[in-house]
């Protein structure tokens, strides 16, 4: 059995171990906030949609009922992009990483 006593010995081994895990938590954020956007572009993106649908007018729709079809609408759209969604995310999270986009 190897022990590895440069952990011991080089204290910039360590400092480099928590850099690089700050680095995946960092990626995981951009993940995150890249589904985030994702989500509130296909909520828009749907309620636009079905503003082009047109009502019958045979019964019409309650405030209770317009509410539940955005909150519909919004947890739709987010179950969605939990998964691998429509690639937005995907993308938009390959152009941060790259640097082709900056903050």
């Amino acid at each position: 059995m190897e022990i590895n006593v440069d952990l011991y010995s080089d204290p910039t081994i360590l400092q480099k171990r928590m850099e690089s895990l700050n680095g995946n938590k960092e990626d995981e954020a951009l993940k995150e906030v890249c589904k985030e956007f994702e989500s509130i572009f296909l909520a828009m993106m749907f309620k636009e949609m079905k503003k082009t649908v047109p009502e019958n007018g045979l019964i019409e729709k309650s405030t209770a009922q317009k509410i539940f079809e955005e909150m519909y609408i919004d947890e739709l759209s987010k179950e969605i992009s939990k998964e691998n969604g429509v690639g937005i995310a995907e993308m938009l999270y390959q152009q941060f990483k790259n640097g082709y986009v900056t903050w």
